[in-house]
């Protein structure tokens, strides 16, 4: 029993990542690359793990394709990859991206300049900032920003 229980974690994990993979990648192309912002897949894939839907993901798959038919746990697979692939269409991967990423009316300040605007993308140090008097995305380095 303990061994199928690895297992079940193992294969869970794999087609968990796999799903996973593909979601962000949608994001990346139709949201990161489409706004020119300067992020490589990685990173953004590593910084926006969740770990619960990531843990759910694990349990779910791995029981499937363990403990309940190949069939069913086939066609359940199929139709979640179906559904993450789905960011791989420009406007819908391009929503999910700002729903996921973009925050609407912030004011920033840096040095003597304020801008206001949307922050597009919020990376490990730089923000990408949509200003509204620009009508450009502009890069902010964390450590330039007045609290």
């Amino acid at each position: 029993m303990g061994s199928k229980l690895g297992s079940a974690f193992l294969a869970g994990m794999f087609f968990t990542f796999f799903l996973d993979f593909f979601f962000i990648l949608g994001l990346f192309l139709n949201y990161i690359q489409a706004q020119e912002i300067d992020v490589y897949y990685n990173v953004l894939f590593a910084d926006h793990q969740n770990i619960f839907l990531y843990a759910l993901g694990v349990v779910v798959f791995g029981y499937l394709f363990l403990f309940v038919n190949t069939k069913t746990a086939v066609i359940v697979f199929i139709a979640s990859f179906a559904f993450v692939n789905l960011t791989q269409i420009p406007f819908i991967g391009k929503y999910v991206g700002e729903m996921m990423f973009a925050q609407e009316n912030k004011i920033i300040s840096s040095g003597k300049h304020t801008y206001i605007g949307k922050v597009v993308y919020e990376g490990r140090d730089k923000f990408w900032f949509y200003d509204e008097e620009l009508k450009d995305i502009i890069t902010l380095q964390k450590d330039m920003i007045n609290e």
